[in-house]
């Protein structure tokens, strides 16, 4: 029997570089066996451990309703992205083969929404879905739209969500439409500067999509499907926990304070 301090970090070094339960089993010389019994049970648990909470130690978001509740009591603007990972391809005359092909990658894929902060730390990633699912619809089924509509207060930076931000204009900010080719040239100079002030502001949750991406099974999924969502969790709540750690980078204060009382 394997000591469970190895069978515990086993799954660990199985998460970052992809490695086939075979050759994990050649490697500590183990059973095949204990390997996939091993990495099967620990990865459920990391799944449910949710996500760090930056300058809250010990505090966990697991829900959509965690994170928008953390937004309104902390005043963070929420950024938001999908993200796709190649998976398997069903086999041939399976039904529902086609709803894996994405239309962007024109490859079978997984989606994913991912919501970070202002500094790309990760605060939620979930709601996974075949990748011809459009994001649009990801959006309103996985209950963001809810969560906006209930959390008033809180302001959100999306990628093309024009629904969300035809619908919560005071909420959610998304690149602006562009201008017709026979517009004046002051307004398309208006459009790339605002298109561009608007992508600065949510380039930080593609930084966190990459930061998820260094983890191998996050770059092309070599497992069964109905595994992915389980391990895509328990990756990103590991990076999550790191991504925690870094400082919250606050704007200093512009108010004008007297140092000292000085008597007239």
């Amino acid at each position: 029997m394997a000591p469970f301090g190895l069978t515990s970090a086993i799954p660990l070094v199985h998460l970052r570089h992809q490695f086939p339960h075979a050759a994990l089993a050649e490697l500590y010389g183990l059973e095949r066996s204990t390997i996939t019994r091993a990495i099967g049970e620990i990865r459920p648990l990391l799944a449910e451990r949710g996500f760090a909470v930056p300058d809250r130690p010990g505090v966990r978001l697991r829900t959509l309703a965690d994170v928008f509740a953390y937004a309104a009591a902390e005043n963070v603007t929420l950024r938001i992205d999908g993200t796709e990972t190649q998976v398997r391809r069903p086999k041939a005359h399976r039904p529902g083969r086609c709803a894996f092909v994405s239309g962007k990658k024109k490859q079978n894929t997984m989606k994913t929404t991912t919501i970070s902060d202002s500094q790309g730390r990760t605060l939620w990633s979930g709601a996974d879905r075949p990748g011809r699912m459009h994001d649009q619809t990801a959006m309103r089924t996985e209950g963001i739209a809810e969560q906006l509509r209930l959390h008033s207060q809180v302001k959100a930076e999306v990628d093309e969500g024009r629904g969300l931000a035809n619908e919560f204009p005071d909420q959610v900010s998304a690149p602006p439409k562009k201008p017709k080719e026979d517009a004046p040239l002051g307004e398309q100079y208006a459009w790339r500067e605002m298109r561009r002030r608007q992508s600065s502001a949510r380039i930080c949750v593609e930084h966190a999509n990459a930061e998820h991406k260094q983890w191998r099974p996050l770059q092309r999924f070599l497992g069964r499907r109905e595994h992915y969502p389980a391990t895509h969790r328990a990756i990103v709540g590991l990076v999550s926990d790191r991504a925690a750690q870094r400082a919250t980078r606050r704007k200093p204060s512009t108010e004008l304070v007297p140092v000292s009382m000085t008597a007239c």
